[in-house]
């Protein structure tokens, strides 16, 4: 089972391109889109949306984390395993704090000496590999152990917005659990206050929730939260004194 996270973008010719790579190298795998709307560019925001989505991963599926501007630099391709799970994608701290909240991870940097095209290695390189593990057809030639990833992001909890999805809600990288039912958050100069639903707040209101995959969200109950209060990737948030 290979699940695909990226900045790809639903609607380009991108994911397209990667499924077809993957029924060539895989034909027998089971091919899940996680999120391909990830932040453009941004493996921070991507590194802790990444952490809450790949814990409902199944043991042994792989994932292809591909948020990756650096593509044809000297960043490194690398696989993390991570609690019996298998991450593959550029040390670009995207898969940083999926390994710094893990029990355990190893890494190995993928050392791939087929032709492939410089701007596209989620299709050429990091496909390729996520069908090999899935396959579990271990090539020690590819693979070479190393120490520690290059790229480490703090796996603590990020206070600021990360996603905002079509509704117009804002996922934020702090956990649900960081707060409790009467703390107040505070994004920009304004105060929200908690509910457990939607249905819990009149149309139009907005409020902060524990949303699905265990972050803290802002949201609005039958309206668009971010265009109605002008919220945008990156804002910071904290919990009120």
């Amino acid at each position: 089972m290979i699940f695909l996270f990226t900045d790809f973008g639903s609607a380009d010719i991108y994911v397209g391109q990667v499924k077809a790579a993957l029924a060539s190298h895989a034909p027998d795998s089971h091919v899940i889109d996680l999120l391909h709307e990830v932040p453009n560019f941004n493996a921070h925001a991507g590194a802790h949306l990444l952490a809450a989505l790949h814990e409902r991963t199944p043991p042994g599926s792989v994932t292809m984390a591909v948020v990756d501007p650096g593509v044809g630099s000297q960043r490194k391709p690398v696989v993390v395993s991570v609690d019996g799970r298998w991450c593959v994608g550029p040390d670009n701290g995207v898969l940083s704090v999926v390994a710094g909240r893990a029990r355990e991870f190893k890494v190995w940097r993928i050392d791939w000496s087929e032709e492939i095209s410089h701007s596209f290695h989620g299709r050429d390189l990091f496909a390729p590999i996520a069908a090999m593990l899935d396959k579990k057809e271990w090539r020690p030639e590819v693979l070479i152990p190393i120490d520690k990833l290059d790229v480490m992001f703090d796996a603590a909890a990020l206070n600021e917005i990360i996603y905002i999805d079509h509704y117009g809600n804002a996922m934020t990288g702090m956990a649900g659990s960081s707060a409790n039912d009467n703390a107040v958050l505070r994004w920009n100069d304004r105060k929200l206050n908690y509910a457990r639903v939607f249905s819990e707040v009149e149309p139009g209101v907005p409020f902060w929730y524990r949303n699905s995959i265990g972050l803290i969200e802002i949201a609005m109950n039958c309206a668009n939260a971010t265009h109605e209060l002008g919220i945008r990737i990156g804002d910071p948030v904290e919990w009120a004194g």
